[in-house]
């Protein structure tokens, strides 16, 4: 199981990514093969300010459709756009070319419930 050590994850099995005040999101490789192929990608939340732990989108895979929560407050100011045509990008890249969603981290938000690599690896065992 990939669990890249520069990144935080949250028991959701998203993954963030922190540069200044700019985070990019995504779903970890454990909730990918969890879900199996992918099929689509809904995110329709661009320009909307939204709490952490608030839905962001959803992910459609062959047997099962999966929300996805945002792992801190802030805008979401970009949605993946690769992912309109190519939704298996968050099977075969889910940490690099198949990120979902770039933020604009709001002022104060909580980090406080982001895991570790080592964190999040304990709860997926």
């Amino acid at each position: 199981m990939n669990t890249p050590s520069e990144l935080k994850y949250t028991k959701d099995h998203e993954w963030i990514k922190i540069e200044g005040n700019v985070a990019t999101i995504g779903i970890t490789d454990f909730a990918q093969g969890e879900l199996g192929d992918i099929v689509y990608v809904d995110v329709d939340t661009v320009d909307d300010d939204l709490e952490g732990a608030a839905v962001f989108g959803s992910v459609e895979a062959v047997k099962t459709v999966s929300d996805l929560f945002l792992p801190i407050a802030g805008k979401v100011i970009e949605f993946n756009s690769e992912l309109e045509d190519q939704p298996e990008l968050l099977n075969t890249d889910p940490y690099g070319n198949g990120w979902i969603i770039k933020l604009e981290i709001a002022d104060g938000a909580d980090h406080s419930e982001l895991l570790t690599a080592e964190e999040y690896q304990a709860i997926i065992g």
